[in-house]
Order: structure tokens, then C-alpha cells, then sequence
């Protein structure tokens, strides 16, 4: 396997885990409204593959946050418990802005980083040519 391809498989890994987590990311800001909800969390793992001796990185486990969602009082609600309050979810909007911005710029590190390979590749058959 060439080095190019060695390096654009590290890249696209890397793009499909943070891909993966900007979808989690998007599910927690869609349910922030959600009672009783709990944040998904992700982890990262990095995987060495033999077959073109390259490590990729993949999405671990995915697990909840425990954090306990806030209890507002409303015994009108259907959800409330019996003594009247209900549980929001933990979904901080704050720091799932901070999540999803840093994903993106994971991502465009990957992508950088393609692109770099794919020049530097380019330059070495012009080079090959003459």
C-alpha cells in the first residue's frame, strides 16, 4: 500500500468518527426538549489495522450522560411525579455548540490533512515525469 493511501485511510477514518459525532451531537440538540432526556456521549477509539498497517480512528462506546436533568415544579403536567415536579434533560445547548464546533474542526483538520497528501502525491508524479 503507498503512503498516499496510507494517509487519506488515517484521514477518513478520523472524518467518519467526527461525522458520527455531529450526528450525536444534532440527536442531543433536537431532544433538548425532551423531559426526562439524557445527553448521548461518545468515545473515540484508535484501532490499528494490519492488513495496510495504518491506525484509524472509530467511535467507542456510546453511553449517557448521568447527570441529573433539572426538576421543575408543574403538577399540571403528565409527566410530573407525585409531588408535582418534572425532569428536563441534561442537554446543555452551550456545550453542545462547544461539541459540534469543535467536530467540524476535527473535521476540517481530516480533511487538511487529505488535501495535503493529495498534493504532495500530485507533486511527486510531476516530479516522476520529467
Amino acid at each position: 500500500m503507498n503512503p498516499f493511501d496510507k494517509i487519506s485511510s488515517s484521514a477518513m477514518s478520523g472524518m467518519q468518527a467526527q461525522a458520527q459525532r455531529l450526528q450525536v451531537v444534532s440527536e442531543n440538540i433536537a431532544n433538548a426538549d425532551t423531559h426526562g432526556y439524557k445527553r448521548k456521549l461518545v468515545t473515540f477509539e484508535n484501532v490499528y489495522d494490519r492488513s495496510n498497517a495504518t491506525t484509524k480512528v472509530e467511535i467507542g462506546r456510546l453511553f449517557l450522560d448521568q447527570k441529573p436533568g433539572e426538576e421543575l415544579y408543574d403538577p399540571s403536567h403528565p409527566l410530573s411525579n407525585e409531588e408535582g415536579y418534572v425532569t428536563m434533560s441534561n442537554v446543555n445547548m452551550m456545550t453542545e455548540f462547544a461539541d459540534a464546533r469543535e467536530a467540524t474542526r476535527s473535521y476540517e483538520a481530516g480533511l487538511e490533512v487529505f488535501k495535503q497528501a493529495r498534493d504532495m502525491y500530485s507533486s511527486l508524479l510531476d516530479i516522476l515525469k520529467k
